[in-house]
């Protein structure tokens, strides 16, 4: 997670560096982004990512804490969100079925971090730390009753 004392756009460009860092191309991936547009990134190497639908990723934002939640990306116009886990993590997360995770060498279009583009923007922002969503409570999060912090009365 970020250093608390950190201004937004350091931030953003402490989250743009570690993006750009996961392509096989950063320089590329810069000059995309100058240009106005969505960089391509091939999941496998650095994360995969976990797709659904935007309503129920927007719950389950509320329903993992900060530490276990990593970047979100989302597109508006096609109802969709992708959530950035470690490549390790498909297997865990293959009973999910509100989730798919998308194979390794799968190309997810990404915004920069700071602002949106083409209906795409971070729900939650890759913040340079490298953080990925916990695949366990991504998964319980997008199970029967969600996730619940250890002191959350049930519904």
């Amino acid at each position: 997670m970020a250093h608390p004392t950190m201004r937004f756009a350091e931030v953003y460009e402490a989250g743009d560096a570690w993006l750009a860092d996961c392509s096989a191309h950063p320089t590329l991936v810069r000059m995309t982004w100058n240009k106005e547009a969505l960089a391509p990134f091939a999941t496998g190497t650095h994360w995969l990512a976990a797709e659904t639908r935007l309503l129920p990723t927007m719950r389950a934002l509320n329903r993992i804490r900060g530490e276990h939640r990593g970047p979100v990306l989302a597109d508006v116009e096609t109802d969709t969100a992708w959530w950035l886990v470690a490549p390790a993590a498909a297997e865990e997360l293959a009973d999910v079925r509100q989730l798919t995770v998308q194979p390794t060498g799968w190309t997810l279009d990404c915004p920069p971090t700071g602002w949106g583009m083409e209906g795409r923007l971070w729900l939650n922002h890759p913040d340079g730390s490298g953080l990925l969503t916990d695949p366990a409570a991504l998964a319980a999060a997008f199970g029967p009753g969600g996730h619940r912090a250890p002191t959350e009365a049930p519904r």
